[in-house]
This record gives structure tokens, sequence and C-alpha cells, in this order.
């Protein structure tokens, strides 16, 4: 069901290289990631997620939730649609980040925090890269959430 494991700090920090070597790329590096200053971790983004979650299940989705937070506030809200939208692409985080777009008239969400119930895939982390995503707080490894393993 996406619950935090008790052995881990109640969230996790995750930033891959992989996302870091794409704003690199991308050339968007130099001043995209948010300072301790500007975002402090809160359990109250992590419900907020968990709400998403739970908003997923109760039209039978799979169990991911996501917000993304700026200047705190939630800017973007994700529940899991591929279920209820047919569509493998719409996972949790990509809702999220397609939603705080809409929500800043088509601007992309640079220096955002992301919220997820479970580790993003490797596509997901690669949209929050993209769009200039700072850092991820996540919940569970997707082998946790039920997603199948990979690899011998």
């Amino acid at each position: 069901m996406g619950a935090m494991r008790t052995t881990e700090p109640p969230l996790v920090l995750h930033q891959t290289r992989r996302a870091a070597m794409a704003l690199a790329v991308a050339g968007l590096a130099t001043g995209v990631r948010a300072s301790p200053k500007e975002h402090v971790p809160s359990s109250r983004w992590y419900e907020a997620a968990l709400q998403m979650q739970r908003l997923a299940e109760s039209w039978g989705d799979q169990s991911y939730g996501a917000v993304l937070v700026k200047d705190a506030s939630i800017i973007g809200y994700g529940p899991s649609r591929v279920v209820k939208d047919g569509n493998a692409d719409a996972h949790a985080e990509r809702e999220a980040i397609k939603d705080a777009i809409a929500r800043l008239g088509g601007t992309a969400p640079r220096g955002a925090v992301l919220y997820s119930t479970a580790r993003p895939c490797a596509a997901c982390e690669r949209a929050a890269a993209q769009a200039g995503i700072a850092r991820m707080y996540f919940g569970s490894a997707l082998q946790d959430a039920g997603a199948p393993r990979t690899g011998p």
C-alpha cells in the first residue's frame, strides 16, 4: 500500500546521478537545485502524496501518488491514472508534473521538489529531470510497492 519502512528515515532523499547528468546535459544544472533554506522536507507533503495515492485507489487505479512542492505550496497533484485513463504513461509523478505545468501557465516547475509514495521509475525520473525538479523524496522502493523486479 505504499507504507513507509520503519527502518528508514520518514522521507528518503533521492537524487539520481541520471537526473543530475540530465540536468547538466540540458544546461540546467546551475541554479536548479533547491538549497536547504528554500525547502524543508516535511511529512505534510508526503501525506499529501498519500492522499493522491488513496484517490487513485478509490477509482481502482495503481497504488501511487505524488505532489510537487515549491515555495512551501503544492503546485502539482498526481494520482496514478494508468488504469483510469488507459494510459501506461499516466504515472503519478508525471501527472503531478503535468498538473504543475498547467497551473503555472505552461511554465516548467524548475526548482520544485517531488514527493512520491514510491520510488519513481526511470521514465518518471527522466521527466522530472527534464522539468527541472530539484529533489525527489519517496516512501518505498518500487518492488516494495508491487512493481516487478528487474535483472537476473
